[in-house]
């Protein structure tokens, strides 16, 4: 009977720490946190850059919200993204905006690249 119950203590110690391991950040090799970056360019219907375009960035968890201004060429890029947070990010420009766009947590990429696509009208207010 001791040898059972060890055993079963044992397979419940090796479970919690498959859980704990499971829970934990994604990690490099040094234990570091390895984070994200999501870049891309924010571009009209005819695949023109559009500078000045606003990108909006969500954090689906705390759902504070970061922008920012695209550059001469349409790029933007936002890094040091928590891999464990699915993120929402759109952009607009004018009375446009481009459809939602969803950076899940599931994806793996540590470097997504994201065009957005500024086409639609904004909705009224």
């Amino acid at each position: 009977m001791k040898t059972r119950s060890t055993l079963v203590l044992s397979l419940l110690a090796v479970a919690a720490l498959l859980l704990a391991a499971s829970a934990t950040p994604a990690q490099d090799n040094k234990g570091e946190l390895q984070l994200r970056t999501v870049h891309g360019v924010a571009v009209d219907g005819s695949e023109n850059p559009i500078p000045s375009a606003i990108v909006y960035l969500v954090n689906m968890k705390t759902q504070s919200v970061k922008t920012y201004i695209a550059d001469e060429a349409g790029n933007y890029r936002f890094s040091g993204l928590d891999p464990n947070v699915d993120y929402e990010l759109h952009a607009e420009h004018d009375d446009l905006t481009s459809a939602t766009r969803t950076v899940s947590s599931f994806n793996s990429g540590r470097d997504i690249e994201v065009v957005l696509k500024v086409t639609r009208k904004k909705k009224a207010q």
